[in-house]
Protein backbone atom coordinates (compact mmCIF):
# COMPACT_ATOMS: atom_id res chain seq x y z
CA UNK A 1 0.00 0.00 0.00
CA UNK A 2 3.02 2.30 -0.23
CA UNK A 3 1.89 4.01 -3.45
CA UNK A 4 -1.68 4.13 -2.55
CA UNK A 5 -3.53 6.92 -3.90
CA UNK A 6 -6.58 7.97 -2.01
CA UNK A 7 -9.51 10.83 -2.64
CA UNK A 8 -10.46 12.85 0.23
CA UNK A 9 -13.55 14.47 -1.36
CA UNK A 10 -15.64 16.83 0.30
CA UNK A 11 -19.63 15.95 -0.75
CA UNK A 12 -21.02 18.77 -2.97
CA UNK A 13 -24.74 19.27 -0.87
CA UNK A 14 -22.21 20.38 1.70
CA UNK A 15 -21.01 24.03 -0.57
CA UNK A 16 -23.13 27.07 0.92
CA UNK A 17 -24.63 28.99 -1.38
CA UNK A 18 -23.95 32.35 0.69
CA UNK A 19 -20.45 34.11 0.75
CA UNK A 20 -18.11 32.57 3.44
CA UNK A 21 -15.51 35.35 3.18
CA UNK A 22 -14.86 35.98 6.67
CA UNK A 23 -14.12 33.35 9.39
CA UNK A 24 -15.63 35.18 12.05
CA UNK A 25 -19.19 35.20 10.09
CA UNK A 26 -19.62 31.61 10.68
CA UNK A 27 -23.03 31.18 12.79
CA UNK A 28 -24.00 27.92 11.00
CA UNK A 29 -24.46 26.38 15.11
CA UNK A 30 -26.23 29.64 16.22
CA UNK A 31 -28.46 29.05 13.24
CA UNK A 32 -29.01 25.07 13.74
CA UNK A 33 -29.56 25.41 17.33
CA UNK A 34 -32.63 27.25 16.45
CA UNK A 35 -34.23 25.02 14.46
CA UNK A 36 -36.88 22.43 16.07
CA UNK A 37 -36.06 18.50 16.75
CA UNK A 38 -38.51 17.43 13.98
CA UNK A 39 -37.30 19.66 12.04
CA UNK A 40 -33.58 18.60 12.24
CA UNK A 41 -34.98 14.61 11.71
CA UNK A 42 -36.76 16.17 8.12
CA UNK A 43 -33.70 18.18 7.25
CA UNK A 44 -30.89 15.35 7.78
CA UNK A 45 -33.46 12.98 6.09
CA UNK A 46 -33.71 15.14 3.27
CA UNK A 47 -37.17 15.25 2.87
CA UNK A 48 -38.95 16.86 -0.37
CA UNK A 49 -39.74 20.32 1.61
CA UNK A 50 -37.86 23.13 -0.44
CA UNK A 51 -38.15 25.38 3.00
CA UNK A 52 -36.12 22.74 4.78
CA UNK A 53 -33.85 21.62 2.12
CA UNK A 54 -32.65 25.57 1.47
CA UNK A 55 -32.46 26.00 5.30
CA UNK A 56 -29.86 23.15 5.46
CA UNK A 57 -28.00 23.96 2.22
CA UNK A 58 -27.61 26.90 3.49
CA UNK A 59 -26.24 26.08 7.17
CA UNK A 60 -23.22 24.79 5.53
CA UNK A 61 -21.55 28.42 5.58
CA UNK A 62 -17.69 28.60 6.13
CA UNK A 63 -17.75 25.51 8.80
CA UNK A 64 -17.82 23.75 5.75
CA UNK A 65 -14.16 24.47 4.75
CA UNK A 66 -13.04 24.08 8.33
CA UNK A 67 -14.67 20.66 8.48
CA UNK A 68 -12.84 19.41 5.01
CA UNK A 69 -9.67 20.56 6.91
CA UNK A 70 -10.04 18.95 10.04
CA UNK A 71 -11.29 15.53 7.86
CA UNK A 72 -8.74 15.86 5.59
CA UNK A 73 -6.43 15.79 8.86
CA UNK A 74 -7.64 12.91 10.19
CA UNK A 75 -6.71 10.90 6.95
CA UNK A 76 -3.45 12.21 6.99
CA UNK A 77 -2.49 11.31 10.72
CA UNK A 78 -4.24 7.81 10.15
CA UNK A 79 -2.95 6.86 6.64
CA UNK A 80 -0.44 9.48 5.80
CA UNK A 81 2.48 6.47 6.51
CA UNK A 82 1.37 4.45 3.98
CA UNK A 83 -0.84 6.26 1.14
CA UNK A 84 1.95 8.65 -0.75
CA UNK A 85 -0.65 10.96 -3.17
CA UNK A 86 -4.03 12.25 -2.12
CA UNK A 87 -6.24 13.86 -3.84
CA UNK A 88 -8.29 16.41 -2.78
CA UNK A 89 -11.46 16.90 -4.63
CA UNK A 90 -12.72 14.54 -7.47
CA UNK A 91 -14.60 16.11 -10.80
CA UNK A 92 -15.35 19.45 -9.17
CA UNK A 93 -15.61 21.40 -12.55
CA UNK A 94 -17.94 18.50 -13.54
CA UNK A 95 -20.01 17.66 -9.75
CA UNK A 96 -20.46 21.45 -9.48
CA UNK A 97 -22.68 21.51 -13.06
CA UNK A 98 -24.18 18.20 -12.87
CA UNK A 99 -25.48 19.06 -9.41
CA UNK A 100 -26.01 22.59 -9.11
CA UNK A 101 -26.89 23.86 -13.16
CA UNK A 102 -28.86 20.93 -15.05
CA UNK A 103 -29.80 19.28 -11.59
CA UNK A 104 -29.16 15.62 -13.06
CA UNK A 105 -26.83 14.69 -10.54
CA UNK A 106 -26.55 14.92 -6.29
CA UNK A 107 -28.01 17.35 -4.84
CA UNK A 108 -29.69 18.05 -7.81
CA UNK A 109 -30.42 21.64 -7.25
CA UNK A 110 -31.09 23.56 -10.01
CA UNK A 111 -33.38 26.18 -11.41
CA UNK A 112 -35.62 26.93 -14.69
CA UNK A 113 -35.07 27.16 -17.90
CA UNK A 114 -31.66 25.13 -16.85
CA UNK A 115 -33.71 21.77 -15.10
CA UNK A 116 -36.44 20.37 -13.08
CA UNK A 117 -35.75 21.00 -9.98
CA UNK A 118 -37.47 21.69 -6.42
CA UNK A 119 -34.67 24.21 -5.36
CA UNK A 120 -31.75 26.23 -6.39
CA UNK A 121 -30.36 28.69 -8.60
CA UNK A 122 -28.59 27.88 -11.91
CA UNK A 123 -27.08 31.22 -12.51
CA UNK A 124 -25.57 31.64 -9.10
CA UNK A 125 -24.88 28.26 -6.89
CA UNK A 126 -22.32 26.55 -9.36
CA UNK A 127 -19.68 29.30 -9.22
CA UNK A 128 -20.55 29.47 -5.79
CA UNK A 129 -19.72 25.95 -4.75
CA UNK A 130 -16.48 25.67 -6.86
CA UNK A 131 -15.14 28.87 -5.24
CA UNK A 132 -15.02 27.34 -1.84
CA UNK A 133 -14.26 24.15 -2.91
CA UNK A 134 -10.77 25.43 -4.19
CA UNK A 135 -10.61 27.29 -1.16
CA UNK A 136 -11.52 23.50 0.86
CA UNK A 137 -8.74 21.93 -1.68
CA UNK A 138 -6.03 24.98 -0.48
CA UNK A 139 -6.66 24.65 2.98
CA UNK A 140 -5.77 20.75 2.89
CA UNK A 141 -2.63 20.98 1.18
CA UNK A 142 -1.91 23.94 3.21
CA UNK A 143 -2.14 21.55 6.12
CA UNK A 144 -0.50 18.83 5.01
CA UNK A 145 2.66 20.86 3.66
CA UNK A 146 3.16 22.54 7.25
CA UNK A 147 2.25 19.44 9.20
CA UNK A 148 2.99 16.39 7.00
CA UNK A 149 4.50 16.38 4.06
CA UNK A 150 8.29 16.15 5.26
CA UNK A 151 7.90 13.67 7.46
CA UNK A 152 5.65 11.51 5.29
CA UNK A 153 6.59 12.28 1.88
CA UNK A 154 4.15 12.52 -0.07
CA UNK A 155 1.96 14.56 -2.67
CA UNK A 156 -1.30 16.41 -2.36
CA UNK A 157 -3.34 17.23 -5.53
CA UNK A 158 -6.41 17.55 -7.29
CA UNK A 159 -8.61 15.75 -9.82
CA UNK A 160 -10.31 17.31 -12.97
CA UNK A 161 -12.50 15.58 -15.74
CA UNK A 162 -10.71 16.36 -18.57
CA UNK A 163 -12.81 16.89 -21.52
CA UNK A 164 -11.24 18.65 -24.66
CA UNK A 165 -13.32 20.70 -26.17
CA UNK A 166 -13.03 21.31 -30.32
CA UNK A 167 -15.20 22.96 -32.77
CA UNK A 168 -18.69 21.62 -34.57
CA UNK A 169 -17.81 23.09 -37.80
CA UNK A 170 -15.30 24.72 -39.66
CA UNK A 171 -16.70 28.51 -38.57
CA UNK A 172 -14.71 30.99 -36.60
CA UNK A 173 -17.72 31.15 -34.24
CA UNK A 174 -17.76 27.55 -33.44
CA UNK A 175 -13.19 27.74 -33.14
CA UNK A 176 -14.05 30.27 -30.49
CA UNK A 177 -16.23 28.62 -28.55
CA UNK A 178 -14.73 25.49 -28.23
CA UNK A 179 -12.01 27.70 -26.86
CA UNK A 180 -14.26 29.29 -24.06
CA UNK A 181 -15.32 25.98 -23.38
CA UNK A 182 -11.89 25.25 -22.58
CA UNK A 183 -11.29 28.09 -20.15
CA UNK A 184 -14.40 27.41 -18.45
CA UNK A 185 -13.66 23.45 -18.14
CA UNK A 186 -10.39 23.59 -17.01
CA UNK A 187 -9.22 26.78 -16.49
CA UNK A 188 -11.77 27.47 -14.42
CA UNK A 189 -9.71 25.10 -11.85
CA UNK A 190 -6.13 25.73 -13.13
CA UNK A 191 -6.34 29.29 -13.52
CA UNK A 192 -6.92 30.10 -9.76
CA UNK A 193 -4.62 26.91 -9.25
CA UNK A 194 -1.61 28.09 -11.23
CA UNK A 195 -2.65 31.83 -11.44
CA UNK A 196 -4.67 32.85 -7.95
CA UNK A 197 -7.41 34.11 -10.00
CA UNK A 198 -10.09 32.95 -12.71
CA UNK A 199 -9.66 33.28 -16.80
CA UNK A 200 -10.50 36.63 -18.12
CA UNK A 201 -12.97 35.69 -20.33
CA UNK A 202 -15.17 34.07 -17.18
CA UNK A 203 -14.51 37.23 -15.50
CA UNK A 204 -15.78 38.98 -17.63
CA UNK A 205 -18.61 37.08 -18.83
CA UNK A 206 -19.95 35.78 -15.69
CA UNK A 207 -19.53 39.39 -13.76
CA UNK A 208 -20.33 39.87 -10.49
CA UNK A 209 -21.81 36.09 -10.08
CA UNK A 210 -18.75 35.41 -10.13
CA UNK A 211 -17.50 35.51 -6.48
CA UNK A 212 -14.06 37.52 -5.65
CA UNK A 213 -10.64 36.18 -4.23
CA UNK A 214 -9.52 37.67 -1.32
CA UNK A 215 -5.37 39.22 -1.89
CA UNK A 216 -4.49 36.10 0.95
CA UNK A 217 -6.24 33.77 -0.99
CA UNK A 218 -5.10 34.68 -4.50
CA UNK A 219 -1.73 34.28 -2.97
CA UNK A 220 -2.10 30.70 -1.75
CA UNK A 221 -4.31 29.31 -4.18
CA UNK A 222 -1.24 29.56 -7.05
CA UNK A 223 1.09 26.00 -6.67
CA UNK A 224 -1.38 24.32 -4.28
CA UNK A 225 -0.41 21.03 -5.77
CA UNK A 226 1.97 18.93 -6.53
CA UNK A 227 0.36 17.38 -9.68
CA UNK A 228 -2.74 17.93 -11.41
CA UNK A 229 -4.83 14.98 -12.05
CA UNK A 230 -7.34 14.46 -15.07
CA UNK A 231 -9.93 12.22 -15.95
CA UNK A 232 -10.11 11.92 -19.67
CA UNK A 233 -12.31 9.95 -21.95
CA UNK A 234 -13.52 12.02 -25.08
CA UNK A 235 -13.72 15.20 -26.64
CA UNK A 236 -16.67 17.65 -26.79
CA UNK A 237 -17.73 19.51 -30.09
CA UNK A 238 -18.79 22.88 -28.87
CA UNK A 239 -20.91 25.07 -31.31
CA UNK A 240 -21.41 29.16 -30.71
CA UNK A 241 -24.60 30.57 -28.91
CA UNK A 242 -24.07 34.16 -28.86
CA UNK A 243 -28.16 34.69 -28.74
CA UNK A 244 -27.43 33.71 -24.96
CA UNK A 245 -25.93 36.98 -24.10
CA UNK A 246 -29.24 38.65 -24.44
CA UNK A 247 -31.07 36.41 -22.32
CA UNK A 248 -32.11 37.35 -18.61
CA UNK A 249 -31.09 34.48 -16.85
CA UNK A 250 -28.14 32.59 -17.62
CA UNK A 251 -26.04 29.56 -16.77
CA UNK A 252 -22.65 28.08 -16.87
CA UNK A 253 -23.15 27.24 -20.59
CA UNK A 254 -25.06 30.15 -21.71
CA UNK A 255 -22.06 32.36 -19.88
CA UNK A 256 -19.77 30.59 -22.01
CA UNK A 257 -21.77 31.39 -25.07
CA UNK A 258 -21.23 27.60 -26.19
CA UNK A 259 -23.95 24.65 -26.76
CA UNK A 260 -21.35 22.04 -25.46
CA UNK A 261 -23.41 19.74 -23.10
CA UNK A 262 -22.69 16.62 -23.77
CA UNK A 263 -24.66 14.93 -20.77
CA UNK A 264 -27.48 13.49 -23.00
CA UNK A 265 -25.07 11.81 -25.34
CA UNK A 266 -23.57 10.14 -22.74
CA UNK A 267 -26.67 9.00 -20.88
CA UNK A 268 -27.53 7.25 -23.92
CA UNK A 269 -23.80 5.83 -24.81
CA UNK A 270 -22.78 7.83 -27.63
CA UNK A 271 -19.16 8.90 -26.61
CA UNK A 272 -17.01 10.56 -29.08
CA UNK A 273 -13.26 8.61 -27.88
CA UNK A 274 -10.80 10.32 -29.91
CA UNK A 275 -7.01 9.36 -28.61
CA UNK A 276 -5.92 12.51 -30.45
CA UNK A 277 -7.95 14.49 -27.95
CA UNK A 278 -5.72 13.82 -24.96
CA UNK A 279 -2.57 14.73 -26.75
CA UNK A 280 -3.88 18.54 -27.29
CA UNK A 281 -5.04 18.26 -23.86
CA UNK A 282 -1.53 18.11 -22.32
CA UNK A 283 -0.24 20.35 -25.17
CA UNK A 284 -2.67 23.30 -23.48
CA UNK A 285 -1.32 22.02 -19.71
CA UNK A 286 2.07 22.80 -21.34
CA UNK A 287 1.32 26.09 -22.83
CA UNK A 288 -0.82 27.53 -20.94
CA UNK A 289 -0.24 26.36 -17.42
CA UNK A 290 3.23 26.28 -17.27
CA UNK A 291 3.44 22.23 -17.97
CA UNK A 292 2.78 21.50 -14.17
CA UNK A 293 2.87 17.44 -13.27
CA UNK A 294 0.03 15.83 -14.81
CA UNK A 295 -1.17 12.37 -14.25
CA UNK A 296 -4.18 10.55 -16.27
CA UNK A 297 -6.32 9.56 -12.91
CA UNK A 298 -9.17 7.72 -15.40
CA UNK A 299 -8.98 6.15 -19.23
CA UNK A 300 -10.85 4.04 -19.99
CA UNK A 301 -13.45 2.21 -22.89
CA UNK A 302 -16.62 0.77 -22.25
CA UNK A 303 -19.33 -1.91 -23.75
CA UNK A 304 -22.51 -0.02 -23.58
CA UNK A 305 -25.20 -2.89 -23.81
CA UNK A 306 -27.52 -4.27 -21.78
CA UNK A 307 -26.12 -7.13 -18.92
CA UNK A 308 -24.35 -9.93 -20.79
CA UNK A 309 -25.76 -13.45 -21.31
CA UNK A 310 -22.57 -14.86 -20.99
CA UNK A 311 -18.64 -14.65 -20.19
CA UNK A 312 -16.90 -12.53 -22.77
CA UNK A 313 -13.36 -12.54 -22.83
CA UNK A 314 -12.69 -11.10 -26.64
CA UNK A 315 -12.95 -7.21 -26.29
CA UNK A 316 -10.52 -6.19 -28.84
CA UNK A 317 -11.78 -3.01 -28.62
CA UNK A 318 -10.47 -2.29 -25.54
CA UNK A 319 -7.03 -3.31 -26.37
CA UNK A 320 -6.66 -1.46 -29.24
CA UNK A 321 -8.81 1.67 -27.15
CA UNK A 322 -5.55 1.85 -25.23
CA UNK A 323 -3.13 1.30 -27.26
CA UNK A 324 -3.95 4.19 -29.22
CA UNK A 325 -4.21 6.68 -25.43
CA UNK A 326 -0.72 5.13 -24.72
CA UNK A 327 0.64 5.73 -27.59
CA UNK A 328 -0.44 9.49 -28.03
CA UNK A 329 0.33 9.58 -24.45
CA UNK A 330 3.78 8.29 -25.14
CA UNK A 331 4.53 10.82 -28.02
CA UNK A 332 3.36 13.53 -25.77
CA UNK A 333 5.56 13.03 -22.98
CA UNK A 334 8.41 12.80 -26.26
CA UNK A 335 6.97 16.48 -26.78
CA UNK A 336 7.59 17.79 -23.42
CA UNK A 337 4.15 17.42 -21.48
CA UNK A 338 5.42 16.96 -17.75
CA UNK A 339 2.23 13.41 -17.55
CA UNK A 340 3.54 11.87 -14.51
CA UNK A 341 0.60 8.61 -14.82
CA UNK A 342 -1.77 6.53 -16.00
CA UNK A 343 -4.25 4.82 -14.79
CA UNK A 344 -7.23 2.99 -16.60
CA UNK A 345 -10.70 2.51 -15.86
CA UNK A 346 -10.76 0.30 -14.97
CA UNK A 347 -9.46 -2.72 -13.18
CA UNK A 348 -13.08 -4.10 -12.75
CA UNK A 349 -16.38 -3.84 -13.69
CA UNK A 350 -18.29 -1.75 -11.50
CA UNK A 351 -21.36 0.79 -10.66
CA UNK A 352 -21.01 3.30 -12.66
CA UNK A 353 -22.57 6.55 -11.32
CA UNK A 354 -24.10 7.22 -14.33
CA UNK A 355 -24.81 4.18 -16.42
CA UNK A 356 -25.30 1.24 -13.02
CA UNK A 357 -24.24 -1.93 -14.86
CA UNK A 358 -24.89 -1.21 -18.01
CA UNK A 359 -21.30 -0.13 -19.22
CA UNK A 360 -18.26 -2.29 -18.60
CA UNK A 361 -14.99 -0.54 -17.93
CA UNK A 362 -12.83 -3.44 -16.64
CA UNK A 363 -10.03 -5.03 -17.65
CA UNK A 364 -11.38 -7.81 -15.48
CA UNK A 365 -14.94 -8.82 -15.93
CA UNK A 366 -17.89 -9.89 -13.87
CA UNK A 367 -20.53 -12.50 -14.49
CA UNK A 368 -23.51 -10.66 -13.36
CA UNK A 369 -25.88 -13.36 -14.38
CA UNK A 370 -23.94 -15.98 -12.37
CA UNK A 371 -24.84 -16.82 -8.64
CA UNK A 372 -21.53 -15.88 -7.38
CA UNK A 373 -20.66 -13.40 -9.32
CA UNK A 374 -17.32 -14.71 -10.80
CA UNK A 375 -14.55 -12.68 -11.98
CA UNK A 376 -12.46 -13.43 -14.76
CA UNK A 377 -9.49 -11.60 -16.92
CA UNK A 378 -10.40 -10.41 -20.48
CA UNK A 379 -7.94 -10.49 -23.18
CA UNK A 380 -7.22 -6.75 -22.57
CA UNK A 381 -6.56 -7.68 -18.74
CA UNK A 382 -4.18 -10.40 -19.98
CA UNK A 383 -2.18 -7.88 -22.84
CA UNK A 384 -2.00 -5.05 -19.82
CA UNK A 385 -0.28 -6.29 -17.59
CA UNK A 386 1.69 -7.76 -20.11
CA UNK A 387 2.59 -4.66 -21.53
CA UNK A 388 3.48 -3.23 -17.62
CA UNK A 389 5.94 -5.70 -17.10
CA UNK A 390 7.43 -4.85 -20.66
CA UNK A 391 5.87 -6.53 -23.35
CA UNK A 392 4.56 -4.96 -26.68
CA UNK A 393 2.08 -1.98 -27.29
CA UNK A 394 0.61 -3.47 -30.06
CA UNK A 395 1.86 -7.40 -30.22
CA UNK A 396 1.34 -9.07 -32.89
CA UNK A 397 -1.80 -12.05 -33.12
CA UNK A 398 -0.68 -14.74 -30.92
CA UNK A 399 -2.24 -16.73 -28.07
CA UNK A 400 -3.85 -14.70 -25.44
CA UNK A 401 -3.11 -11.82 -27.14
CA UNK A 402 -5.76 -9.56 -27.37
CA UNK A 403 -4.94 -6.92 -30.68
CA UNK A 404 -4.38 -8.51 -34.12
CA UNK A 405 -1.86 -5.57 -35.31
CA UNK A 406 -2.61 -4.26 -38.73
Amino acid sequence: MSQSTISISLSLFRMNTTDCSAPDSCECNNLWGTISDTRKSRLLNQDEDPEFSDALHKLNVLCCRDDYTAYAEACFKSFGDRVKHWVTVNEPNIETIGGLDSGVLPPQRCSHPFGNCTRGDSTTEPYIAAHHLLLAHASAVSLYRAKYQATQRGQIGITLLGWWHEPATDSSEDAAAATRMNDFHIGWFMHPLVYGDYPAVMRSRVGARLPDFTAEQSKKLPGSFDFAGFNHYLVVRARAHDSAFNTKQRDYYADAYAIANPFDDIQEGHLEYAPWALGRLLDHLKLKYGNPPVMIHENGYADASELPRKVEYEDDDRSEFLQDYLEVLYLSIRNGSNARGYFVWSFLDVFEFLFGYRSRFGLCGVDMNGEGRTKYVRNSGRWYSGFLKGGELRPASSSGKAYVAA
